[in-house]
C-alpha cells in the first residue's frame, strides 16, 4: 500500500467555518429567510455594474499591473482624500481581491512561524485563522459587554498581552460581530504603543463607512498615521457598496511594505480581476449617494432589531453603533450552533453562532441586519417567539 504524501496539519487543524455548518443544515429546509452571512439581498447598483459592463464591451479583459489599474488607484486616492482628509500617496495603496485576500496577502508579509499576533475580539473568524494558517499564533484580547449590552475595550489588557514576539495587533473598527466602535483617542494611544514597541497594526476598516452617529465615517487610521507609521489598512468594496461577489479591495500602509505587498500578490493572484477593477472605479467616483441611503437604511434596520430583541427578558443586546450586525447573548443556551440549527426548523431563520467568532461568542447568536426592511420584518416576528 503507497503512503500518502502529508499535509501540512496545521491547515488540517484549523476549524471549519460554522456559520457554514449552519448554511449547509438550512439547504432544504423551505422558506428559510438568510441572515447568517455578512450581505445585503439587493444586488450591486446598476452604475457600478456598468462600469464593468463597459470595460468588458472595451476589451479590458487582458493581466494588468500587480499593484491594481492606475484608474483605480488614483480613484482609491481622492476617495479617502474626499471622505476622510487623508493625503495618501499612490505608493501607499495596492489593490486586493477582495478583503480577505487582502488580509492573507499582509499576513504573509508579516507573520513567521513563532510569532504571535494579538487580536481584539470577538472577530470575524477568517483572518484570525490566517494567522494560524501562517505557523502563527493567536492571543485574544475580548472586549467587554456592560449591563446594557455596550461593547468597550481595556487597553491596558490589550498591551499587557503583547510581548516580544508580537509581530501585530489585529482590530476591525466597526467590528464583526459586535458593531464596537474604536475612538480616535484608542486608535492614537493603540499606534503610540505600536511605534514604541515596533509593532505593527493590521486595521480592519471595511465597515467604516456604516455608522449611525450621523457621522461620515467611523474614526479611522487614514488621517492618522503617517506614511512612516507601523500601521496597515485593509478595505473592501463588498459592504459599503453591496459587491460581496466582485472579491475586490484595497491597502493603504508604509511604501515599504506596499512593495512587498505587490510583490507577493503576483503570488497570490497575479492582480484583481481585470473589468471588476473598473466597476470599483465607478462605485468610488460615482457612489456618495448610494452610500448614504444605504446607512440610514441599515441605522432603521438597526433601531428596528434592536426594538424587538432588546426588550425580551433573555436577551442582552446593546445598540449596534456600526456595521450591520447584532450580536445578542440568549440566556440559558450554551450551544449556539445547535441553537441556530433549531432556528432553521422553528422560526425558518437563518442565524450565525456565536461560537464562530472564539470561545467568547458562546452563547450569543449573530444576526445581519443587512436584508430588506420588509424581509427583516418577517424574520422578527417568526424569531421574537421563540426567544421569549
Amino acid at each position: 500500500m503507497t503512503s500518502q504524501p502529508r499535509i501540512r496539519q496545521t491547515i488540517l487543524d484549523l476549524p471549519g467555518s460554522r456559520i457554514r455548518a449552519v448554511y449547509a443544515a438550512g439547504q432544504g429546509v423551505e422558506g428559510v429567510i438568510p441572515l447568517w452571512v455578512g450581505e445585503g439581498d439587493e444586488p450591486t447598483p446598476d452604475f457600478i455594474r456598468q462600469g464593468a459592463v463597459q470595460a468588458l464591451a472595451r476589451g479590458e479583459t487582458f493581466y494588468g499591473p500587480n499593484r491594481g489599474i492606475p484608474e483605480l488607484l488614483a480613484a482609491i486616492r481622492d476617495y479617502l482624500k474626499r471622505s476622510y482628509s487623508a493625503d495618501i500617496a499612490l505608493g501607499r495603496i495596492v489593490v486586493s481581491a477582495s478583503g480577505m485576500n487582502a488580509l492573507m496577502i499582509v499576513l504573509n508579509c508579516l507573520i513567521e512561524a513563532g510569532d504571535n499576533a494579538v487580536v481584539i475580539g470577538p472577530i470575524w473568524p477568517n483572518g484570525r485563522e490566517a494567522i494560524k494558517a501562517l505557523g502563527g499564533a493567536v492571543r485574544d484580547v475580548y472586549l467587554q459587554q456592560d449591563e446594557d449590552g455596550r461593547w468597550s475595550l481595556d487597553l491596558n489588557r490589550l498591551f499587557d498581552a503583547c510581548d516580544a514576539s508580537t509581530r501585530l495587533i489585529m482590530l476591525n473598527s466597526p467590528g464583526n460581530p459586535t458593531g464596537w466602535v474604536a475612538s480616535e483617542d484608542e486608535l492614537r494611544a493603540i499606534l503610540d504603543f505600536a511605534r514604541s514597541r515596533g509593532i505593527w497594526i493590521l486595521s480592519d476598516e471595511v465597515y467604516g463607512r456604516i455608522v449611525y452617529n450621523g457621522a461620515p465615517h467611523a474614526p479611522s487610521y487614514y488621517p492618522i498615521a503617517t506614511a512612516d507609521d507601523p500601521v496597515v489598512i485593509v478595505n473592501s468594496f463588498s459592504k459599503n457598496w453591496s459587491m460581496t461577489g466582485w472579491r475586490l479591495g484595497w491597502i493603504v500602509t508604509t511604501p515599504a511594505l506596499a512593495a512587498a505587498i505587490e510583490k507577493m500578490t503576483e503570488f497570490h493572484v497575479s492582480h484583481a480581476t481585470t473589468f471588476a477593477q473598473w466597476g470599483g472605479v465607478a462605485a468610488l467616483n460615482e457612489g456618495d449617494a448610494y452610500v448614504a441611503s444605504l446607512v440610514e437604511r441599515y441605522s432603521r434596520a438597526a433601531d428596528m432589531v434592536y426594538q424587538a430583541l432588546a426588550p425580551l427578558p433573555r436577551i442582552r443586546l446593546g445598540k449596534p453603533q456600526g456595521a450591520f450586525y447584532a450580536f445578542f447573548a440568549v440566556d440559558g443556551m450554551t450551544d449556539s450552533l445547535q441553537f441556530c440549527i433549531d432556528m432553521l426548523h422553528k422560526a425558518r431563520v437563518g442565524l450565525a453562532p456565536g461560537i464562530a467568532f472564539g470561545d467568547a461568542g458562546e452563547g450569543r447568536i449573530r444576526l445581519c441586519y443587512a436584508a430588506s426592511l420588509p424581509k427583516l420584518s418577517e424574520a422578527l416576528d417568526r424569531l421574537v417567539p421563540q426567544l421569549k
